[in-house]
């Protein structure tokens, strides 16, 4: 009997702990902590979609506590109690709303909006409760009068529009943008080819650039030669070179002039035709007698007789 005594109560001690620990650890998991002082206040709402226990307490989005418990209450039809487990610390004054709130995914949340009130509510008192909207209804009523206002704009805009495409001048002018579109891709195919036919001298440009070299050390040697010989040229009397050319000169204008005078001797001799008859006249007898010696020397030159 004391052997089954024993093993009895270590089941049910086993059993008890077991409990108890699942118990604390659903509570923990929910994000109750039950080891961790908490004041409890409670909220009315008339709708709580979206609300969950362990749902966030918040403070201008800071967590200071949870919804404990959320419960029908029937004394008082169409609400729903909720209650709040907040930190210990916390004081809430009276005229605080909690408003509730929902997120775009629908998951609700609490928020305190604390008054500026010295006196306090006392622990288990009601606060009030405000049915807050969600994002979604707080956008949709900031976008509404927004679009409404929109509307007609958007319905010229459409005319607008309309009007822009039924025009025939814009079935023309996309015609003409369709005949562009052609000719450029006419001339990106001939610009193709030019630039293929350009590929062989810019493979010559190595070549051609030692050739542009080779020319300006060339240059450069003309420039050099040429700067020698301005300075020998610097160091010739040029101007007694001149004077002297100019002598020169001016004694050829005087042989011209006289050459072209009949006053003097040489200018007689060019300009004399009765000068230039009679010479050729003596040359032809000359000429003659040169004839007449050939054929009879001894007409000309006497005998000579050696003793």
């Amino acid at each position: 009997m004391k052997k089954l005594f024993n093993k009895e109560l270590i089941i049910g001690s086993c059993v008890i702990i077991t409990l108890a620990i699942i118990f604390f650890g659903i509570d923990y998991l929910k994000g109750i902590n039950i080891f961790k002082a908490a004041n409890y206040y409670y909220v009315s709402y008339t709708d709580v979609t979206g609300l969950a226990q362990s749902a966030p307490v918040t403070i201008n989005g800071f967590k200071v506590g949870l919804v404990r418990e959320i419960k029908y209450e029937y004394d008082n039809p169409g609400h729903i109690l909720v209650e709040l487990s907040l930190d210990k610390q916390l004081k809430i004054p009276r005229g605080t709303q909690a408003v509730l709130s929902q997120d775009m995914l629908g998951t609700a949340t609490i928020e305190l909006k604390m008054a500026s009130n010295a006196n306090f509510h006392e622990i288990g008192d009601k606060i009030d409760g405000v049915q807050g909207g969600g994002l979604v209804e707080n956008l949709t009523g900031e976008m509404m009068p927004k679009i409404v206002s929109i509307m007609p704009k958007i319905d010229s805009l459409l005319v607008s529009a309309n009007n822009i495409v039924s025009d025939p001048s814009l079935s023309s002018a996309v015609r003409r943008l369709d005949n562009i579109m052609a000719n450029l891709e006419v001339s990106t195919a001939r610009l193709a080819v030019v630039m293929g036919s350009i590929q062989p001298a810019v493979q010559s440009a190595p070549q051609i650039m030692t050739n542009v070299n080779d020319i300006s050390r060339n240059l450069q040697k003309v420039t050099e030669d040429l700067t020698a010989v301005s300075a020998q040229l610097k160091t010739l009397p040029i101007d007694s070179t001149m004077t002297n050319v100019q002598d020169i000169t001016r004694n050829l204008n005087d042989i011209t002039l006289k050459m072209n005078s009949t006053n003097s001797s040489l200018g007689m001799l060019l300009n004399d035709p009765g000068l230039y008859n009679n010479l050729n006249n003596s040359a032809a007898n000359l000429d003659s007698i040169l004839i007449d010696l050939k054929r009879q020397p001894k007409r000309y030159i006497p005998s000579i007789k050696i003793f």
